[in-house]
């Protein structure tokens, strides 16, 4: 697929039907009583029943064929560094490839792998408004990337935040990644990033790279970040005691990542589940890292979680779609609702495998086979190069 993104035409009207499932990624309505989508100018018009919407005369047409339809994942944790390439693994393309694993929108947690990374309050707001500004105009394969996100260092003053969010940058990467290690200046700078707009997140857990550090329970309640990232580990997780600590003392989103510690994710999860607070929870994958990069993570991560966390797929899926939008303040997608952008996914039973249905088949621990992949109403994959194959898939019938 093309590296920048394909323009719909100036007016444009898609029509979606025959839809089999329709999870919206909302977590108080997973499953939509829906089969049809109809997508004008890259945005979802109308979801509903074929025979209920107005669909006047589209310029496309896909048949789903009775597959399954999601919104575009959301990985709430990664680490970019510049363009499609990564100095962890020295992989170039890891971006595009993940789009073919069902992710349509990329957060950053930090460009804390860019070769020689600066740790001055100067250069590393450059860095930030740079990856900021260069993922707004580079779209590997069509990708959303959320990127320039600060990594905190001594020296910063609020001005610093107030500069940076009228640059556009809008996020902050993990509090201890840099230099600021301590409860009480983590949690001022996350006020002034919020003061400012910019949603924000911890580091929890033992040290993930040279110059981290272990970020306990104590720190990881005083700072306050929207987002307690990796809260199973990146990839050290705490002790479980720890963990209950931030799940009952604390309201912030709690992230479970796929490059962490599994045991310790299911443990959170059912914590949360206890609670009645499955709306605090965010998945991300945490790459690319040393264990590599995954593609498929994102997928993997709701499977596990669905399989052996004793929720439903459709739940698990809200993880990675509607809470995360929400958490992170991006109202423009995430659920499958008019006035959203049309990010979906074509996904269905991969052949062959348990499971009588896709909904069976993933609650067994299957990955699902994804047959179109769509960003803004624009099909940016057709059948996944990395997933296995689907029972079904859509078929474009027009346009």
């Amino acid at each position: 697929m093309a590296s920048e993104p394909v323009a719909t035409p100036s007016s444009d009207k898609l029509a979606i039907r025959n839809i089999g499932l329709l999870l919206s990624g909302d977590l108080d309505r997973p499953i939509l009583d829906a089969d049809a989508i109809l997508v004008e100018n890259g945005i979802i018009a109308a979801v509903g029943r074929e025979s209920e919407i107005d669909w006047g005369t589209p310029d496309r047409e896909i048949d789903a064929q009775g597959c399954v339809v999601t919104p575009g994942l959301i990985d709430n944790h990664i680490h970019t560094v510049a363009g499609d390439w990564t100095p962890r693994q020295n992989q170039i393309g890891w971006i595009e490839s993940t789009l073919h694993g069902g992710v349509t929108t990329l957060i950053s947690a930090g460009e804390a792998h860019y070769p020689g990374r600066p740790r001055d309050v100067i250069g590393i707001k450059a860095l930030a408004i740079a990856a900021q500004r260069s993922f707004a105009n580079f779209r590997p394969g069509g990708m959303k990337v959320i990127a320039g996100a600060l990594i905190l260092e001594p020296g910063l003053v609020e001005n610093d935040f107030r500069e940076l969010a009228e640059a556009g940058v809008s996020i902050l990467g993990e509090v201890g990644l840099g230099g600021i290690k301590d409860g009480p200046t983590g949690r001022q700078m996350v006020a002034w990033a919020r003061a400012h707009g910019m949603t924000s997140m911890t580091h929890t857990g033992g040290p993930s790279i040279p110059g981290s550090g272990r970020i306990g329970a104590d720190v990881v309640i005083e700072v306050d970040a929207d987002v307690i990232a990796h809260v199973n580990g990146g990839p050290t997780a705490l002790p479980f005691e720890e963990l209950k600590q931030v799940t009952e003392q604390s309201s912030r989103a709690l992230e479970i990542v796929h490059n962490g510690n599994l045991r310790a994710g299911l443990y959170v999860l059912g914590l949360a589940k206890e609670r009645n607070e499955l709306s605090r929870v965010l998945v991300g994958t945490d790459g690319p890292a040393g264990s590599g990069v995954q593609p498929l993570g994102i997928l993997r991560t709701i499977t596990m979680l669905a399989s052996l966390g004793d929720v439903s797929v459709e739940t698990a899926f809200c993880f990675a779609t509607g809470n995360t939008a929400r958490v992170r303040q991006l109202n423009d997608r995430g659920i499958v609702e008019a006035g959203r952008a049309a990010d979906l996914v074509f996904m269905d039973r991969a052949a062959g495998g348990a499971g009588d249905t896709f909904l069976e088949s993933l609650a067994l621990g299957n990955l699902p086979g994804i047959g179109m992949v769509m960003v803004d109403g624009v099909a940016r994959t057709l059948r996944s190069r990395n997933t296995p194959p689907a029972d079904r898939v859509p078929v474009m019938v027009k346009g």
